[in-house]
């Protein structure tokens, strides 16, 4: 028997034995912890039970087996149940329910990829997936007839893979400026094209390629390195840009596919899962050596707009008419082939989802543009044939798509969803909402959602390009090179979501009235109009069509995204492209607007030619709330502008600007990314230096 001073073993966290005294413990130090212990051995004991009981009734293997499946069940359907009525999506997921249901069987996708390919808007070697089921080879007028293809039929023989060229031949120049030129790269080649499938081979990031070096692809192949030139060996292998039939010559013949005159029809599924017949048009292959804008593919590059103008938009446009050959250097911009002037169409929403808008909701918005001091600027006559702005109008938007105009108010309440979810309910907390009338039929009040104009976005872009054609953009991107050789590009694209297998839409490209926009647009309205950029690819991947939407690495559209994707910090990936990251080596978005001291002798010093080299644009990720410039938060655009420059004073003065800055008599002495190009992109337009191509504006 143990005395007061004796020393009692006892089991420690680490499975060791130490000795304790037993004097300072009551009672309590046997009888209370035995009392827990007894109750975790109960129920310990139902687990150990029930693995017992499956063991003797189903045996050592299968027994285990099926518990770790009745588990595996009881977990997918406890979250399942979870997400369609407590979450705030409250629909079933994908596999419970027909949350992304796809519109077509696989025979219209059949016929959806061929009409693709006939029409020139697959310029990929890509293989087409073996479930589409070609039993025949396509021609593809979009690829040269006497490249080297792989072999067309699967392994069993049983479909055709490869599409058959039936194109001109590439010639991959060498492009750099010629003496006496130097100091600023030249404007590409008009009629050029981008190599989407050489870009990927060198800019894929699960294959080991950095960001860095994508980049330096992308600026040895353009010849946008030229006041830098360095010796390099091997640079053939470096060309990405293409002409037709020879560098210059653009005006060849071009290869017709047979069957040019037949007209396609595809069974569509209604809202009341019903189907009708809608017509394809006729395949019309574009002349892809011609710069000229064609009627299905016209040089617009979109963007939407919800709110008061601030200086976000105004430094898109402005980025803009630093980068775009827009011929404001010539006092007659030339026209017809093979030039091609682009366009920037800004779409403006004046109300909660602009269903109906007012009689005089037009000449209301011109008015808010001309005494805004951030959009005022643009309404000038010297930019008149490149910017233009355009009242946002849901229904009638809606109603010009035959693929949607009998049938988007069916969806009722249930109108316009993103991820699964109504507007209402990703928005507002879920709150109920009062019902108003879009031409008489009922729908949510969108006045008490914020975010709805972010969702209605997702809808806009694949609208606005079935309808005219053209490029959707963000917002939050700046221009940073000329686009010419991604119009040259005869298909669609978007861009990776970083590490994810997705797409981003902040940058799209739809061809006019294509039959991927029909897919897309049908199957969106099955349900419930949800264009999150994670649904469409979903569309996609389940429908076979993802490869008729090109994939381009986001290197291209959005350089910082892999080193700033601190969300997924645990990813390979952000990890690996910080070990060469590309310049400047941002790894937070606010970097862009609030630079290190550390990395702040850059901006001021090698400025716009050493941001993102290479790349087409630059996203920095709805920072709305962050000014440009807090010294000089107005468009300091000079005397031609004077009154836009007193407006935006006058705003600070008065405080009534949407962020809250004040003029600051000193500039920070290490200027931050966005101030510096903000200034540059000014004093272009100021006429105080040239563009990015050594061009002068002239006014």
């Amino acid at each position: 028997m143990l005395s007061n001073n004796a020393h009692r073993p006892v089991d420690d966290a680490r499975g060791r034995y130490t000795h304790i005294s037993t004097d300072s413990f009551s009672d309590d130090f046997y009888h209370g912890p035995r009392r827990a212990s007894s109750r975790l051995a109960a129920l310990t004991t139902y687990p150990t039970g029930i693995y017992k009981a499956s063991v003797t009734r189903f045996g050592r293997r299968r027994g285990p087996a099926l518990l770790c499946f009745c588990c595996l069940a009881l977990f997918v359907t406890t979250f399942a149940f979870h997400r369609r009525f407590l979450s705030k999506q409250k629909a079933w997921p994908a596999p419970f329910g027909s949350a992304h249901s796809v519109a077509f069987g696989p025979e219209e996708l059949k016929k959806i990829w061929e009409w693709e390919v006939l029409s020139g808007h697959y310029p990929s070697t890509r293989p087409v997936p073996a479930e589409i089921g070609f039993t025949s080879p396509v021609k593809n007028p979009a690829l040269p007839a006497d490249g080297t293809h792989r072999p067309h039929l699967t392994q069993d023989g049983a479909v055709y893979q490869y599409t058959l060229g039936t194109g001109a031949q590439r010639i991959y120049p060498d492009l750099r400026n010629r003496p006496p030129e130097f100091g600023h790269p030249p404007r590409p080649i008009p009629g050029s094209a981008a190599d989407l499938d050489r870009i990927l081979e060198q800019c894929d990031f699960d294959t080991g390629k950095y960001v860095r070096d994508c980049h330096e692809f992308l600026r040895m192949g353009a010849g946008l390195d030229d006041v830098a030139r360095l010796r390099r060996e091997g640079v053939d292998d470096l060309r990405y840009v293409y002409v037709l039939d020879g560098e210059g010559d653009h005006i060849a013949a071009r290869a017709q596919p047979t069957d040019t005159n037949t007209t396609a029809t595809i069974r569509l599924k209604t809202a009341d899962n019903w189907e009708c017949e809608l017509p394809l048009p006729s395949h019309n292959p574009n002349d892809h050596r011609a710069a000229s804008c064609s009627e299905d593919d016209p040089r617009i590059f979109h963007m939407f707009w919800a709110g008061p103008f601030t200086d976000k938009p105004y430094m898109a446009m402005l980025a803009f008419l630093f980068t775009q050959n827009l011929g404001l250097h010539l006092e007659t911009p030339p026209s017809g082939p093979p030039y091609c002037r682009p366009q920037l169409w800004l779409w403006v929403s004046r109300g909660p989802a602009d269903t109906v808008p007012s009689a005089t909701a037009e000449d209301d918005m011109r008015a808010e543009l001309r005494s805004n001091p951030w959009a005022a600027p643009f309404l000038h006559p010297r930019f008149k044939d490149v910017i233009q702005f355009h009242l946002w109008n849901t229904s009638e938007q809606l109603d010009s798509i035959p693929e949607l105009k009998d049938d988007w108010r069916h969806l009722g309440n249930d109108f316009l969803k993103s991820e699964g979810a109504l507007a209402k309910d990703r928005t507002n907390g879920g709150k109920p909402a009062t019902d108003v009338t879009l031409d008489g039929k009922a729908t949510v009040d969108f006045k008490s959602y914020s975010k709805v104009p972010v969702i209605l976005s997702d809808l806009v872009r694949f609208v606005l390009c079935h309808r005219y054609g053209g490029v959707y953009l963000d917002v939050d991107m700046l221009f940073l090179r000329d686009w010419e050789e991604l119009w040259g590009w005869s298909g669609s694209f978007s861009y990776r979501w970083a590490h994810e297998d997705n797409y981003n839409t902040a940058v799209l490209r739809l061809r006019r009235g294509s039959a991927l926009g029909t897919f897309l647009l049908r199957t969106a309205l099955m349900n419930g109009l949800d264009f999150h950029p994670k649904t469409v690819s979903r569309y996609l991947q389940n429908a076979g069509l993802d490869k008729l939407l090109f994939r381009v690495p986001d290197a291209l559209f959005d350089p910082g995204w892999l080193t700033c994707d601190y969300k997924k910090f645990l990813w390979k990936q952000t990890f690996f492209q910080r070990d060469r990251p590309p310049h400047p080596p941002f790894t937070d978005f606010d970097m862009f607007f609030n630079t290190p001291l550390e990395m702040s002798a850059g901006p001021s010093m090698i400025g716009f030619d050493g941001f993102f080299r290479g790349a087409f644009l630059y996203h920095y990720h709805n920072e709305w709330w962050k000014p440009f410039d807090r010294a000089r938060y107005w468009p300091d655009l000079g005397p031609r502008f004077a009154d836009a420059e007193r407006m935006g004073r006058e705003a600070i003065a008065n405080q009534s600007s949407t962020y809250p800055v004040g003029l600051i008599a000193n500039d920070k002495q290490d200027l931050d990314w966005a101030t510096v190009l903000k200034r540059t992109f000014e004093a272009y337009v100021r006429g105080e230096r040239p563009n990015m191509y050594g061009e002068w504006m002239r006014w």
